[in-house]
């Protein structure tokens, strides 16, 4: 072989090699050739998310082989903390935006969240309501135990501003870290009445039942999401973002109670 031929070669060899390194560094950062994500999708995500946020992982699931969605649900607060203490996660979805804004606030965001989903209070009882709880005012009565989420939690800050709305003072004989901690109380028989969103009543109709009330439209909460700044999958982070403001995601959300944004 001539000495040019021979350097020909290796330029070919060299180019190859370096196509070869570009796209498996694609698919390690969660890209597809087709433009489809792959890989470990991890979200961190509010407790009043679980059953909607459930089928929404496997949805994109399907919408993208290849890619896995692994889902931690908790108090927002408590989630927040992780996040901002370097726990590794791609998604954060939050209750509030109150809660947002620590994680944004420490610089762990990357770009500004979104708002896809709102909630609102409603107060659950045991199935047949034998405490025959109608309205706020029922949950002051003498005798009446009631679960409130615990003040720093966006369901215990939306409870106080109801509330305080209403004028109704109670000592709540447990403050739950989340959601779904209030709702188990009632579940159990343990208390008589919780205030929880409307979603998870719905989630939980074999078990309790939801009593509206008037205050509760002063305590609406916004769900913002944002990709995370050190997210191990950046690309699979944007797509799960993007998926979750989506129509078919969006028709998820209502159908769990959710109101549009």
């Amino acid at each position: 072989m001539s000495a040019r031929a021979t350097r020909t070669a290796m330029v070919v060899v060299l180019a190859l090699t370096v196509a070869g390194c570009g796209t498996g560094g694609d698919r390690a950062s969660g890209g597809a050739a087709d433009g489809r994500v792959t890989g470990p999708v991890t979200v961190f995500a509010a407790a009043s998310l679980t059953e909607s946020f459930t089928r929404i992982g496997r949805d994109f699931e399907a919408a993208n082989p290849g890619s896995t969605v692994t889902l931690n649900f908790a108090g927002s607060s408590a989630l927040a903390n992780q996040v901002n203490q370097g726990a590794p996660a791609d998604v954060f979805a939050s209750a509030a935006p109150a809660t947002m804004a620590t994680v944004t606030g420490a610089g762990n965001a990357d770009g500004a969240p979104s708002v896809f989903a709102r909630n609102q209070l409603v107060i659950a009882v045991p199935r047949g309501n034998p405490a025959g709880v109608t309205g706020l005012a029922d949950l002051g009565r003498p005798g009446v135990k009631v679960a409130l989420c615990a003040n720093q939690v966006p369901c215990g800050a939306a409870a106080r501003t109801a509330l305080d709305a209403a004028g109704v003072a109670l000592t709540p004989v447990t403050l739950e870290q989340d959601v779904k901690g209030a709702l188990a109380k009632v579940r159990l028989g343990e208390v008589d009445a919780a205030l929880v969103y409307r979603t998870d009543t719905r989630a939980a109709s074999a078990d309790v039942t939801a009593v509206e009330f008037p205050e509760s439209a002063r305590a609406v909460n916004d769900y913002p999401i944002v990709a995370l700044k050190d997210a191990p999958n950046p690309a699979g982070a944007r797509a799960l973002v993007a998926y979750v403001r989506s129509a078919p995601a969006q028709a998820v959300l209502a159908e769990a109670g959710f109101q549009a944004p």
